[in-house]
């Protein structure tokens, strides 16, 4: 159960907007195996000039099409799987319009003990919720 967060600019019509929610919820329901509707983003327009990413010494430019994406999600999955949701994530958005040096990507882990979906309890440590197992990713 990634919690994504999704920062552009604004500018783009909403179904566009969409679009790239869309793609980068299709990549990790296929690359983690997460049920489709095991859906948690935020998805946040931003004025011109409110997102600075440049190309840490990368020796590209990035448009004002940059679409800035953290996944917080639980620890315990292995690189090689991480590395590819990271391109799958850029293939999906390059189909829909963003480029390749436009797309960055910041992943945070934690544990199910960091985790309420409500109510003010913790359900992965109460039982409410399985774990979700890493090794399935």
């Amino acid at each position: 159960m990634p919690l994504v967060r999704i920062e552009l600019q604004e500018g783009r019509a909403p179904a566009a907007v969409r679009a790239i929610a869309d793609a980068v919820h299709g990549a990790i329901v296929s690359e983690y195996c997460i049920p489709v509707r095991d859906r948690f983003q935020i998805v946040t327009e931003r004025p011109a000039g409110a997102i600075i990413a440049e190309d840490a010494g990368l020796g590209f430019e990035r448009s004002d099409g940059v679409v800035v994406i953290q996944i917080f999600t639980q620890r315990g999955r292995e690189v090689a799987a991480k590395q590819s949701l990271f391109a799958e994530i850029a293939r999906r958005l390059g189909e829909v319009g963003v480029a390749g040096e436009d797309v960055f990507i910041g992943y945070v882990e934690n544990g199910p003990e960091d985790w309420s979906f409500g109510f003010g309890r913790s359900q992965y440590l109460t039982g409410e919720l399985a774990v979700p197992s890493a090794a399935v990713a």
